[in-house]
């Protein structure tokens, strides 16, 4: 093997093959091949509209609410407690403290640990300057269980993302039919499971906490539907996602101008309600608003100049989401007391625009955030089918996840399975609980990352980067503890569902993935 290189000859099949890694240098001179090279075009402000299109998405018309007012359960166990604080104080919670007003000072916190994770994103897709995932990146530089591991949990990332965004869907569809004079059934439009219940704009209960007999069936059809056109085939082109853009930041610019004269200053006092764990944990969970910013460092292979753009790009990004999200925060904290009961529900923006009479601007919010969740499902389930399929074309999945349409030319049993997967929890789950699966995964595979980008300087230290995190080891370092710090915000019930998935994927991989895949032994 020559000097500076990281690659797997077929003769090393009789080694460890946990450790086994696909050969960085063939990816390389494919993507050097002129048939597969990619155009060198995107300057910084390209790079920065590329970012804040993946990142403006439907967090901050769903998951804010819950992140603001927390979640409370029926009974007190240390399982609802979120880690950090059981191991503070060793006592059991009835659930997870909600942020408050300080939740404008939790999405800086999270937008400083996403530049540090973005630029140590940006560093591995360098060294690898092909188009691809993390899964891509982690086969060719980690070994074939590394690349499980975060192809597993990009899988649980991808499905309980959009989990979680289908319930937001659900109830901006029920709201938009509420606009039209048009009352869905409570118990056919909300989820079976509202840990903390359900209340109508007045703050009255209409569903008891805990499991009811109902379902959601407006996020699952919604699902369902996409996943029907995804089958078919439908691409997002650059035009359409821009109009996209311009209308969710449409919706964030009205709803802060017309709210912002019914701020109360009174509300955002005390400022940190739950004291320091509560704007820890309320970063725990809008983390999810800023899923989709490390799409900036995969672009490293066509960026002019990678090293000066790709940190301008994600910090520009990070600048900008954050500033919109602060805003809205701010409005909407400064409109409605943090522990109202409206704070709770999944669509706390357009639900405050409801009680505040404002009709024609509810319907403009409506409007951009019903677009841009609809965006963000296409993505994530493409995505999601896509690491099903590239797994499978490894040979760590089946291989009929593989499987592609003889008309449509897409994976169309991976993406079936996909759609499954998600409606059907979709209309079981509230999006508190969804949302903070969803985070630990991410937080999880940005960590491990991180991690990477620590070993591949210490094993390959020679290898040519486009672009080096500057620092040396501190933006790994910082990245590893802040993702590691606001993992210890989510519950003890998280972790164990996060460990409990991760246990059933190696269980998958030990029967059948390591036995199939390309770098298995002959028998």
């Amino acid at each position: 093997m020559a000097h500076g290189t990281i690659t797997t000859k077929p003769t090393s099949r009789s080694g460890n093959q946990l450790f086994a890694c696909k050969s960085i240098d063939k990816l390389i001179s494919d993507s050097e091949n002129p048939e597969h090279r990619l155009k060198k075009s995107l300057g910084p402000w390209s790079l920065t509209a590329l970012g804040i299109g993946a990142v403006i998405g439907s967090g901050i018309f769903t998951v804010v609410g819950t992140a603001i007012a927390g979640q409370t359960f029926e009974a007190k166990s240390i399982l609802n407690a979120p880690l950090l604080e059981y191991l503070v104080h060793h006592s059991a919670t009835f659930g997870r403290p909600g942020a408050g007003p300080s939740i404008a000072l939790s999405f800086v916190f999270v937008a400083i640990v996403c530049a540090f994770t973005g630029i140590c994103y940006a560093e591995l897709a360098s060294m690898i300057p092909i188009a691809g995932s993390a899964y891509t990146y982690t086969y060719a530089t980690m070994g074939e269980l590394i690349a499980w591991i975060i192809g597993w949990d990009l899988i649980l990332e991808y499905a309980v993302s959009n989990m979680a965004v289908g319930v937001g869907l659900s109830a901006h569809v029920v709201n938009l039919a509420e606009w039209f004079g048009i009352h869905l059934p409570w118990r056919w439009s909300s989820p079976a499971y509202l840990p903390s219940g359900m209340a109508d704009l007045h703050g009255n209960m209409v569903i008891g906490p805990g499991w009811h007999a109902g379902f959601n069936f407006p996020a699952f059809l919604v699902v369902m539907f996409l996943t029907i056109l995804l089958v078919r085939g439908i691409r997002e082109s650059a035009e359409a996602n821009n109009t996209m853009v311009i209308l969710k930041i449409s919706a964030i610019i009205a709803f802060v101008i017309a709210g912002a004269e019914y701020v109360q200053p009174q509300n955002w006092h005390p400022f940190l309600p739950n004291g320091w764990p509560g704007m820890l944990t309320g970063g725990s969970i809008i983390f999810f608003t800023f899923i989709g910013f490390d799409s900036i460092s995969t672009a490293a292979e066509e960026a002019k100049n990678p090293q000066r753009d790709i940190p301008f790009g994600i910090i520009a990004t990070l600048v900008v989401c954050t500033l919109l999200y602060v805003a809205v925060v701010v409005v909407l904290t400064g409109i409605e007391h943090w522990n109202s009961p409206l704070m709770g529900s999944a669509a706390p923006v357009v639900d405050v625009l409801a009680k505040l009479n404002l009709h024609w601007v509810r319907l403009g919010v409506l409007f951009g955030a019903i677009m841009g969740m609809i965006s963000s499902l296409l993505v994530f389930q493409l995505g999601q089918a896509r690491v099903w399929f590239a797994m499978s074309r490894d040979g760590l999945l089946p291989k009929v996840f593989g499987a592609v349409h003889a008309r449509f030319r897409t994976p169309h049993v991976a993406t079936w399975v996909a759609g499954f997967a998600v409606g059907i929890p979709a209309g079981l789950l509230d999006i508190g609980t969804l949302a903070d699966l969803s985070n630990i995964g991410t937080l999880f595979a940005f960590a491990l990352v991180a991690g990477g980008v620590l070993i591949l300087r210490y094993r390959d230290p020679n290898r040519p980067r486009a672009f080096r995190a500057p620092g040396g080891i501190i933006a790994p370092v910082l990245a590893i503890i802040t993702c590691l710090l606001l993992m210890a915000g989510l519950p003890i019930m998280n972790w164990l569902r996060f460990f409990s998935w991760l246990l059933i994927g190696l269980c998958i991989y030990a029967i059948y993935g390591r036995r199939h895949s390309e770098f298995a032994k002959p028998h």
